[in-house]
């Protein structure tokens, strides 16, 4: 069976290297987003690891905000029409970047996995690609449960 989604993920960090099961768990939750919002579709994304200083650097140039944080997305479209990658002939979501030392933090912190961490950074991500955002009450209801079906799917409970 084809893949939904195409992830070609990155290793900016200096020292953090995903291994094969993150890789795969984070494929799944791109796949899983992309089959419940647009079924029979085919797309790629970029997933990238970076520090926080580096993460920090992006989210000043493209933001104008100077502090680090643990995801960004950058859609390549609106969520609902996409541009075709002429080469591969999939639709191109965009670019996730992801800090892989908020995320080992947050885990800490929010007391769960790093796999669920990272899982919940992409999926949170994918869904800004598919156009869904937090900024009022309702929009930040409807995503987060998204988020937590999609987690849930996936046996990554809190």
């Amino acid at each position: 069976m084809r893949k939904s989604v195409i992830v070609t993920i990155y290793n900016s960090h200096p020292t953090f290297r995903a291994d094969n099961e993150l890789r795969a768990l984070l494929r799944d939750c791109c796949c899983a987003i992309a089959a419940g919002e647009k079924e029979g579709m085919l797309f790629e994304v970029n997933l990238t690891f970076l520090d926080d200083t580096s993460i920090r650097g992006v989210n000043f140039k493209f933001r104008n905000i100077d502090n680090s944080t643990d995801v960004l997305s950058f859609p390549m479209s609106d969520g609902k029409t996409f541009d075709t990658n002429p080469e591969t002939g999939r639709l191109m979501l965009g670019d996730i970047l992801i800090s892989a030392d908020h995320a080992f933090m947050q885990a800490k912190e929010f007391g769960h996995s790093v796999q669920r961490e990272f899982a919940y950074l992409t999926v949170h991500a994918m869904l800004h690609l598919f156009g869904y955002d937090h900024m009022t009450e309702e929009d930040k209801r409807i995503m987060r449960e998204k988020e937590e079906a999609i987690l849930q799917n996936l046996g990554l409970t809190r």
